[in-house]
């Protein structure tokens, strides 16, 4: 016999509803087309900030030794201005301790807004500037404090948007999707240098003091598009599903350091890799028109052609890394580079320009660019996620600030000599060599499943094929 009870009343089933039973995460299905969108959000975002960030560089390789640190020597204003690039790679470390923990404490998404607002003031303010000339020594000063808060801001931008593209990717996709990161980074470096064309085809009066500047203030425009877009972006579910269990630390830098400092170590050095990219970027723009005397335009154009295949490139690495490992891939980025810089900076000791072009992209847009493409899923599958993004964030910057300030010893080894080029590149072939010992030792991971990663001891074993 079958006795009959009410149902409980509808006030108290919806208590027991939102109150004691958060609603789940939707199934997979139901968010298809997330990684898509959040790789695309990143690609943007980087390309944006990126921008920001290395129309800086080509600035301080052209203009700022004059503008802002007016000698009687030429060569020691430039070494000046370039030294102030370096300084926004000095102010990572401190902002990959702050923004990592913002990050892995609070949430991804708040940093890649918090980082981008940043980045778009102060670029747009070292664009109002005004010259030695006018305010004396307080020119360059201003410049600095400004490149310190660029660095800042840049020491959060890749490590949140690899770690919110890496939580939403297929965990047989992930390298695939995180390289869409540093595909808008090379967007972003290629649209700056893209910038500079017409400027550096002004006369030499008005680029001095007008000319430069434009670029600086475009920027504006750019960091609104990206906000609008930043703002739509979703929390990860990796994040979202540890905040739920209660699983974040309020502490993240001291959980690494106690359970991952081995690994952060190994990203430190692996960054070291960026060091081809400095050395490419400002010093061997710096020495073919200071020290060989080569016109700016065409040197101009060696980056924009190098980029143009390196945004086209990355995805595919990225694919190939989740093929075949993120070692094999990483490793021939990084042994490749430290043989081709030698030839590329010969070539342009002698100002052969079909060399320099043939050489430049192909250490560049493609040699370069496996690396380029490995490292946002390498790194960041080291780590939890309790601590992936501090992790991530404190390694990178720590060798991006060395890598940084490369191109200031590369200037003080070459002097005045068009053939001490030599130095230098053995001096970049020494970092990628460093970078190769690092990967190597490391674990590999693109089959280790998501939630296992950087646990250790864990069982690499195939990662689910989940759609994407």
């Amino acid at each position: 016999m079958t006795i009959w009870h009410p149902p409980p009343p509808l006030q108290w089933r919806k208590e027991i509803t939102v109150s004691d039973h958060p609603a789940p995460r939707p199934p997979d299905a139901a968010r298809r087309g997330t990684p898509r969108r959040t790789a695309v959000a990143a690609w943007i975002g980087s390309a944006l900030e990126y921008y920001d960030f290395f129309i800086y560089g080509t600035a301080a390789a052209l203009v700022f030794g004059k503008v802002f640190f007016p000698t009687e020597h030429a060569a020691t204003g430039t070494l000046l201005a370039i030294a102030t690039f370096g300084v926004g790679y000095a102010a990572r470390p401190l902002g990959a301790v702050v923004l990592g923990h913002v990050g892995d404490r609070f949430g991804r998404k708040r940093v890649l807004v918090f980082t981008l607002l940043l980045m778009g003031a102060t670029t747009f303010l070292v664009g109002c500037l005004p010259s030695y000339e006018s305010i004396g020594v307080a020119a360059p000063v201003l410049l600095v404090t400004l490149r310190l808060l660029q660095g800042l801001s840049a020491a959060g931008e890749q490590a949140s948007a690899n770690s919110m593209s890496l939580e939403h990717a297929p965990a047989h996709r992930r390298a695939f999707f995180t390289s869409w990161t540093l595909s808008g980074t090379q967007a972003g470096q290629l649209i700056a240098t893209a910038a500079f064309l017409p400027v550096a085809a002004l006369p030499e009066e008005d680029l001095l003091s007008w000319g430069w500047r434009v670029p600086f203030w475009a920027s504006v425009v750019m960091v609104v598009v990206g906000y609008v877009i930043r703002r739509r972006i979703e929390e990860t579910p990796v994040f979202e599903d540890e905040a739920r269990a209660g699983n974040t630390v309020k502490l993240p830098l001291a959980v690494l350091m106690r359970d991952h400092w081995a690994d952060v170590l190994r990203v430190v050095c692996a960054a070291l890799i960026a060091s081809v990219s400095t050395i490419f970027t400002v010093y061997a723009l710096t020495y073919a028109v200071n020290t060989v005397g080569l016109e700016r335009t065409p040197m101009l154009w060696v980056g924009v052609a190098a980029n143009l295949l390196a945004v086209a490139l990355i995805p595919m690495w990225g694919g190939a890394a989740d093929r075949f490992g993120r070692k094999p891939v990483f490793l021939f980025g990084s042994l490749g580079c430290g043989v081709l810089i030698f030839p590329y900076l010969w070539a342009i000791s002698v100002g052969n320009w079909a060399l320099i072009f043939g050489l430049g992209i192909v250490l560049f847009g493609l040699v370069y660019q496996a690396a380029n493409a490995t490292w946002p899923s390498f790194y960041g599958e080291m780590f939890t996620a309790r601590v992936r993004l501090s992790g991530m964030a404190i390694g990178t910057q720590i060798g991006f600030a060395i890598s940084g300030f490369l191109p200031t010893v590369a200037v003080a080894l070459e002097g005045a000599d068009k053939g001490a080029w030599v130095r230098v590149a053995v001096f970049t072939a020494v970092m990628c060599l460093v970078n190769a010992v690092a990967v190597f030792t490391a674990r590999e991971t693109f089959k280790v499943p998501t939630e296992e990663l950087g646990v250790k001891g864990a069982p690499v074993r195939a990662a689910a094929g989940a759609a994407d």
